[in-house]
């Protein structure tokens, strides 16, 4: 809305010569009835965000309306001002109207303008990392077979016998409950009792092998009580258990609209519930069991749940298998979801030297990724990526989209037998470090002892898994709590996520299903070669023999600026750079050694640049031509 205010001055004596001029004006001129009025008038319009003040100068025009000489009235005319234009939102009317016939027109128009986001300033929209695999399509559910029957089979007669049962045990030792309930699982039927007030449920978890002989069953387990129920529960094996498929997991609703990062369906719960968990939560996952437990089939359904779910370009894995046949399947799917070495063959690694050399190679893409979160002020990976997607960071200052990496090591036990601390080292630091950028690590051991699974592990390993065990003390190892050698096998499982134990039944998955998945993955078109992990040298290999700098690559100025410009002196940097191949790169590393360019090798740490700043390099490089 705009205010206009038009105020004028007037004195006695300006009035009296108004009327003086007019009589002057009448007697020179019969044809016009009225004189022009000249006045001075200060004109003040007001609007809401505006004050301008203009003055008027004398000038005479015309009288358009004429009126008769009764009704003959006082006239102001506004004219142009002398010098500076005066401002107003109003028109100004072009002849000179009656004092109280004053009309203001306001007319105020609503200017539109275009408006560009920041995120279309370059109009390039956001990255896109799956466009260099746009084709790509996840398998479908109909690779996978449908195990079991899909429902709940035990009948009325089972559950009223069991009940009979507990109930009549626990009065046999002057045990009264008020109410008993049954929740029926796969394989598992857990029934909850509140027992009577004053009863000691130290007194009920005592009698665990006396109900196991009244039920004739193996595998009772007493939770005394259940957290947030107030209840105790004894679980009973069902006798004729249901196999849970990972069809049925894969496509239940709670997978397939998941949220997660890396959503992992591992099975089903006692109350029949699909358990799905985001293994970047975890951040690390340890599983173990006895022989023939369901460890295996359990790693196989982890990798299947996340080649179900992610993109090639979002996920990559790195496979250790020390026996040489359980990961064998996932060599089809090499330039699609495995990382490896720039200098090896196979991406699955089997050797023992070569793994130790891969866990060094992870620590040092580790450090790498921290730098680069630290330049672009991130704290975790889920951030940068966000900010790489919508062109915040810049591609030439070294930035990248980042996948997610995780470490599979089917046999941990056998690596630290032949490698100790070599493996362990390693192992630790990721597992303390490593969860912040995106690398997470599962490691699957049938021999859980103290040796084997160190304290160092399980303070950074929250999330275990424990498979049926022979012995109380291999059950207090992996989930400082007992209860895994009371397990059935054949994929009963407990798992810890640090307060809780849920137990669960693990999905089954066969190898004909594994191998059908990754036919269905490599058939499809896949990058030139697997994602490639930053070289690491032995420190027994690390020196520099004889090199000739007369007999100097042709790229070598051109390495020197790119390690100069970085302050990094490593070969995946003039890989990356330069186009090169590995072998190439580590040539030119070691002329640069040898030049003084760069300093030694260091193990894990990057190479030290000796020279800071170009205009040095560029007298260094002239004087050694």
């Amino acid at each position: 809305m705009v205010y206009l205010a038009v105020v004028f001055n007037f004195s006695v004596d300006g009035i009296k010569a108004l009327f003086a001029k007019k009589e002057a004006s009448e007697e020179e001129s019969t044809e016009l009835e009225e004189g022009n009025f000249e006045a001075v008038a200060d004109v003040t319009v007001k609007t809401n965000d505006l004050d301008l003040t203009g003055t008027t100068v004398e000038e005479k025009k015309p009288i358009v309306k004429e009126e008769p000489e009764a009704e003959k009235k006082l006239e102001l005319e506004r004219t142009p001002p002398f010098e500076r234009p005066v401002v107003v939102d109003a028109p100004t009317p072009d002849a000179s109207p009656l004092l109280e016939d004053v009309q203001f027109d306001i007319e105020a128009t609503k200017v539109e303008e275009e408006t560009v986001s920041e995120d279309d300033g370059e109009g390039m929209g956001e990255y896109d990392p799956t466009l260099d695999l746009s084709h790509y399509k996840k398998p479908p559910l109909d690779l996978l077979e449908a195990y079991g029957k899909g429902e709940i089979s035990v009948d009325q007669e089972e559950l009223e016998g069991n009940k009979n049962r507990i109930v009549s045990t626990l009065k046999n030792y002057n045990i009264e409950i008020e109410r008993i309930k049954a929740t029926i699982g796969p394989t598992v039927t857990l029934y909850e009792i509140v027992p009577a007030p004053g009863i000691r449920i130290s007194k009920i978890k005592n009698l665990e092998d006396d109900i196991a002989l009244s039920l004739s069953a193996l595998g009772i387990r007493i939770i005394a009580p259940i957290p947030g129920r107030g209840t105790i529960g004894i679980e009973v094996p069902n006798l004729n258990p249901d196999t849970v498929s990972m069809k049925a997991v894969l496509s239940s609703e709670k997978f397939q609209h998941s949220k997660m990062e890396l959503p992992i369906a591992l099975g089903k719960t006692i109350s029949n519930e699909t358990y799905v968990t985001d293994l970047t939560k975890m951040p690390h996952l340890l599983m173990a069991g006895a022989t023939g437990q369901g460890k295996s089939v359990g790693l196989n359904a982890v990798i299947a749940s996340i080649l179900y779910k992610k993109h090639p370009a979002q996920v990559k894995f790195v496979l250790v298998d020390p026996k040489k046949v359980e990961l064998t399947l996932f060599n089809k799917i090499e330039r699609h979801f495995l990382a490896k070495l720039p200098d090896t063959d196979e991406a699955i690694i089997t050797d023992t030297q070569k793994v130790v050399t891969t866990l060094n190679s992870l620590c040092l893409e580790m450090d790498n990724r921290y730098e680069m979160l630290k330049n672009a002020q991130c704290r975790n990976l889920k951030e940068y990526n966000a900010k790489f997607i919508a062109r915040k960071l810049n591609p030439k200052e070294g930035h990248m989209f980042l996948p997610y990496i995780v470490l599979v090591v089917d046999e941990f036990a056998d690596l630290i037998m032949t490698a100790g601390k070599e493996v362990e080292t390693p192992i630790a630091r990721l597992a303390q470090l490593a969860r912040a950028i995106g690398i997470h690590l599962i490691i699957a051991t049938q021999r859980p002892s103290v040796n084997i699974i160190t304290g160092t592990i399980k303070a950074n390993f929250p999330a275990r898994i424990a498979f049926r065990v022979t012995s109380k003390i291999d059950s207090r190892t992996i989930l400082d709590a007992g209860g895994a050698d009371q397990l059935i096998g054949r994929g009963d499982m407990l798992m810890s996520t640090g307060n809780d134990v849920i137990r669960l039944q693990c999905a089954f998955i066969d190898t004909p299903e594994v191998e059908k998945v990754c036919d269905w993955i490599g058939s499809q078109q896949a990058y030139p070669s697997a994602f490639e992990l930053p070289e690491f040298i032995d420190e027994s290999s690390g020196e520099v023999g004889a090199v000739d700098l007369d007999d100097r690559d042709a790229l070598f100025e051109d390495a020197a600026r790119i390690v100069v410009q970085h302050q990094q002196g490593s070969a995946s940097l003039l890989q990356r750079r330069l186009k090169l191949g590995y072998n190439r790169a580590g040539r030119i590393v070691d002329q640069l050694e040898a030049a003084g360019i760069i300093g030694p090798f260091e193990g894990s740490k990057a190479r030290q640049v000796l020279i800071t700043d170009e205009m040095s390099l560029e007298q260094k490089l002239q004087h050694k031509s």
